[in-house]
């Protein structure tokens, strides 16, 4: 299971908001081989899913994450931090063993 912090929610659901869709549309997460770590993740607003996908509902926000992703991403929180130097969503992954400074790849 994945959650957002509110902050996540709100920007996520700004996002569709401004996406102006007729059909619903869904955040993805995915996590890809690469980065600085060894894997990165991916959002995306999506609004088709497939039959392997696993799909939440956290304050919403529907979420999407494919088969080979959820298990690397099980009990991980979205936040969605402001700094002076940018804004990003960032993963608190509890399978993650070392991340990067950014926090956008990860180990395990």
């Amino acid at each position: 299971m994945l959650t957002l912090t509110q902050d996540a929610a709100k920007k996520i659901l700004r996002l569709i908001k401004e996406e102006e869709n007729s059909q619903p549309v869904m955040f993805r997460i995915t996590v890809l081989g690469g980065g600085c770590s060894g894997f990165q993740y991916a959002f995306s607003l999506d609004n088709t899913h497939q039959e392997e996908d696993h799909l939440f509902e956290d304050k919403g926000v529907t979420v999407v994450v494919d088969e080979s992703s959820l298990a690397l991403l099980q009990g991980a929180q979205i936040d969605y931090v402001e700094e002076l130097i940018g804004a990003s969503f960032q993963i608190k992954n509890p399978n993650a063993s070392t991340s990067c400074g950014c926090g956008n790849s990860f180990s395990i």
